[in-house]
């Protein structure tokens, strides 16, 4: 039962002091601009780069085709993984996996990095992705901490980003604005405008801080403990504001790609994946980034481009296929090039050099669904492979169908691959069962 608060002054809602000051500043964004943890900076930069890029593609593949039919090292391709041949001792694929308590069908995609449950329930509230808690540790070493992005994303209802106060982050959708932030350096006059602006805005929080003192002598003990949390969050983000602030004043790196025309309809999804793609090897080539979440949003597009066949619905009717071989046939068409750019991804990835090892060797790729089979919705036996980042691969780890085990194990696998130390994510158990390390 909710009980109002006594009317101690009308100034005392955080939501109307915030509008008082004029200032739009969420508190949930605020909490979640934690301190870098572990080793500390010095001892994480001393190692080579460790990175993650997590795809979803949110409405799955036919599970048939891609799943392989034995488990182990010996495993035969299945049809999908067959377009990933030239790198098959370079990934893993596993079958029996979901989250647990994830239902609610498309609503999961939110969650894939999350693991949090019951997305569709009312009064839902997610939780911290797996990019955002590498972001908050690894982000100071890099002049962007993440990238957030997306192909035909519905903005405002889906992301792979949430912060720790379940909090989403938009997806940057347009390849040429990613290209220009990441690698054109303004003129002097841009930089020095945009310093101004990062530090304009670490007077605003000064001067919402001090109110905020005013405020504590005032309040009761619970809510002068949200307002200590508050002004905590303030400081930590005035400590990133500082970073951002020092980032100005570094030239951004220079690369021999132009920036990339962005497609002008949402039919050519399989161009934007690929131009994501490209974005996402440069940025790690840069060390731009270490953390990048992708989502390719296939319940938001239309009828799309595919070379070599002709589609005739919208991408999510398809999914829908009701065992209609004519939906079947173009579905396959369509995951098959979900297959073929996943293989040009990290065949960029292998071919880039850096310390003389290829890049994929650091890059630890995720792809995966939220649907263990877009046609009925369910959200068990997701397909999900992982390539790269320093694990032994060339293997099926195959778990219970029936019986799944957690995704978030593989989570915290890969925390730890990039030397944070965490024994749990979500709902996770522990670690992965059968996936380890490489030396090195």
């Amino acid at each position: 039962m909710h009980v109002p608060r006594p009317a101690l002054r009308p100034a005392l809602s955080r939501r109307q002091f915030l509008r008082g000051t004029g200032i739009a500043l969420a508190l949930p964004w605020l909490e979640s601009m934690t301190p870098l943890l572990g080793a500390g900076k010095a001892d994480a930069a001393a190692q080579p780069p460790r990175r993650l890029l997590a795809i979803c593609n949110n409405l799955g593949l036919l599970p048939e085709e891609f799943f392989p039919k034995q488990a182990g090292a010996g495993y035969a391709l299945s049809p999908y993984l067959q377009r990933l041949e030239p790198y098959r001792k370079d990934f893993t694929v596993f079958s029996g996996v979901w989250h647990p308590d994830v239902d609610g069908g498309h609503p999961a995609d939110n969650c894939f990095l999350t693991a949090a449950p019951h997305p569709a329930s009312g009064g839902f509230r997610n939780t911290i992705s797996l990019d955002q808690f590498i972001a908050e540790r690894l982000g100071p070493l890099t002049r962007f901490p993440s990238l957030t992005l997306g192909v035909n994303v519905q903005q405002g209802e889906r992301s792979l980003s949430w912060t720790g106060s379940g909090v989403m982050i938009p997806c940057d959708e347009k390849a040429s604005e990613v290209f220009r932030k990441l690698f054109l350096q303004g003129s002097q006059a841009e930089t020095e405008a945009q310093i101004r602006r990062l530090e304009t805005g670490r007077s605003i929080l000064d001067a919402v801080a001090g109110q905020a003192r005013d405020l504590q002598r005032k309040l009761g003990t619970h809510d002068g403990e949200r307002m200590d949390q508050y002004f905590t969050s303030v400081r930590e983000l005035e400590r990133r504001m500082q970073m951002s602030r020092e980032w100005e004043d570094r030239p951004k790196p220079k690369v021999s790609a132009s920036v990339p025309l962005d497609p002008a309809s949402p039919r050519a999804y399989m161009e934007k994946v690929r131009l994501m793609y490209d974005l996402a090897r440069l940025a790690f080539e840069t060390d731009s980034t270490r953390s990048i979440a992708l989502l390719l949003d296939g319940v938001n597009s239309p009828a799309i481009d595919v070379q070599g066949t002709a589609i005739t619905d919208g991408y999510h009717n398809l999914s829908h296929h009701g065992r209609s071989e004519a939906k079947i046939s173009q579905l396959k068409a369509i995951d098959e090039w979900h297959m073929k750019l996943l293989a040009g991804l990290l065949g960029g990835l292998k071919e880039t050099q850096e310390g003389g090892v290829p890049l994929l060797d650091h890059t630890m790729v995720l792809y995966g669904s939220n649907l263990g089979n877009a046609n009925t919705h369910v959200t068990t036996n997701l397909p999900v492979l992982l390539a790269g980042g320093g694990f032994r691969h060339g293997q099926h780890l195959a778990f219970d169908t029936e019986r799944n085990y957690p995704l978030p194990n593989l989570f915290v696998s890969m925390l730890q691959r990039l030397g944070i130390e965490a024994d749990r994510f979500a709902s996770s158990t522990g670690t992965l069962r059968g996936l380890e390390m490489a030396p090195g």
